[in-house]
């Protein structure tokens, strides 16, 4: 009987930090395919039209206090970082993006974060791991996010003490000059 407490009192440590290792991502195959060379902007993910990322962030605002859910792909279940991002973009222009931050990133033009504009995409290395968690770009310096630790879809600023350290790139989702 004293054993099986034991155990069950780990396990809310256990939850917590899978939790937070959330995002909807799965860990790094030992393979990893190699990323786009950055002179075929063709091949990356593009919206039809400049304005549809001024969509992007109305619809993510919409999402606002959505509960959070592990490989969550809709608001009504809930959803994760890179399920959320999935979600807006399909719902905005009919274009499906992985369910996966890294995969995200890999299928989005990179570009600095100095040139950042509404809509675009910011990634994080949360898990000591390139592009574990994402969020959309609103502007201000600010970013809307499926967080695991909060529980619900809400407002962070890229400055913020946790965030900022971990800030491991930008993504457009338009198509290069």
């Amino acid at each position: 009987m004293r054993r099986v407490s034991f155990h069950l009192r780990r396990l809310p440590p256990l939850f917590a930090a899978l939790m937070l290792a959330a995002c909807g991502t799965t860990p790094p195959s030992a393979v990893r395919a190699p990323a786009p060379p950055a002179s075929k902007a063709a091949d990356y993910f593009a919206l039809a039209h400049p304005m549809q990322r001024q969509e992007i962030v109305l619809y993510a605002l919409g999402l606002l206090n959505t509960g959070y859910r592990f490989g969550g792909r809709n608001p009504e279940a809930g959803l994760d970082c890179s399920g959320m991002v999935s979600y807006v973009v399909e719902q905005v222009s009919g274009l499906r993006l992985p369910h996966n931050a890294a995969q995200i990133a890999a299928r989005t033009r990179p570009i600095a974060l100095a040139q950042l504009e509404p809509g675009d995409l910011v990634f994080f290395n949360t898990l000591g791991r390139p592009h574990s968690h994402m969020g959309v770009y609103i502007g201000d310096g600010r970013f809307i996010h499926a967080p695991s630790s909060r529980g619900r879809v809400h407002i962070q600023r890229l400055d913020h003490p946790y965030f900022a350290p971990r800030i491991d790139g930008a993504r457009s989702l338009l198509a290069g000059d």
